[in-house]
């Protein structure tokens, strides 16, 4: 298990430490958003430089890197849609009337930009390392991917639990297509398969050696951590709380609106019902 630990901690620190990073940058004034993104764009660039450079490579310090450019270019994308740059065409709130395939539709068309550009860069990725050792930067993209979707659909057929706080100002009307009710059978079928893949991947890491079995570590960190974001789907607690420190906004001269948790018989957030309990909340502080 020791051969687990190092790895765990890297991709447990790294993730956390990258996650609040974006957070922070969003939370600047909107003026500062594109030069954010200019520098997030070039570091992107170094980051693509960096998986060629260490596909070669079998070490494990190849894998550490691997993995960290992997998550520089992932950093990109979660900074270009919760800036709003990299979306989908449709920005407006979910009709009350919408049902079925028409609120799929309409749901998809959300973020139907941003999923495409990431598909793109596990092609790009993929296609960079390919028939090369060292594929700890195409796993790591592939699971961040699986697993952020698996999280989507999840929201979208309905979550106990679920917090709006980490969801900036002008993408509030993403709330009105999500639904709070009792996990469903996909759900159990979702941590299922994360719980299968993790149990797969750290039996790898224990039997590979070198670089390849800490590529399967930190793609084992990177599951256990899938599986641990989607139960706070289901539990009350939540995980907004680790990110206090990266989430005040420096866009008002007021202290943040408080959390807004929705939970088992309350309906999603309209835009305008978001809008206006961010108000009220604020004038209340």
């Amino acid at each position: 298990m020791s051969a687990l630990a190092l790895p765990l901690l890297f991709a447990t620190v790294l993730w956390f430490v990258a996650t609040g990073f974006v957070l922070w940058l969003d939370r600047l004034p909107s003026s500062t958003w594109p030069a954010s993104m200019v520098g997030a764009t070039v570091a992107s660039g170094f980051a693509m430089a960096g998986i060629i450079a260490t596909a070669p490579m079998t070490g494990s310090a190849a894998a550490y890197a691997a993995f960290a450019c992997a998550l520089v270019l992932w950093g990109w994308h979660e900074l270009s849609f919760l800036m709003g740059f990299v979306t989908g065409p449709n920005r407006s709130a979910c009709p009350p009337d919408a049902t079925g395939w028409r609120r799929f539709r309409l749901a998809a068309a959300t973020l139907i930009h941003h999923e495409v550009a990431m598909f793109v860069t596990v092609g790009v990725i993929a296609a960079a390392s390919w028939g090369q050792p060292n594929q700890t930067a195409t796993l790591t993209f592939v699971l961040l991917f699986v697993m952020r979707l698996s999280a989507k659909f999840n929201i979208f057929a309905g979550v106990p639990h679920l917090s709006t706080e980490m969801m900036p100002d002008h993408m509030r009307y993403l709330a009105s297509y999500f639904r709070i009710r009792p996990a469903r059978l996909f759900f159990a079928a979702s941590l299922t398969g994360i719980i299968l893949l993790a149990a797969w991947l750290g039996n790898a890491a224990l039997a590979a050696d070198g670089g390849l079995a800490t590529g399967y570590a930190l793609a084992f960190a990177l599951v256990l951590l899938a599986f641990i974001e989607h139960g706070f789907l289901v539990v009350p607690w939540q995980d907004t709380a680790l990110f206090r420190w990266a989430m005040a906004d420096r866009r008002l001269a007021s202290s943040p609106p408080r959390a807004t948790v929705l939970a088992v018989g309350e309906p999603a957030l309209t835009l305008r019902q978001a809008n206006a309990l961010a108000a009220l909340e604020s004038a209340g502080q």
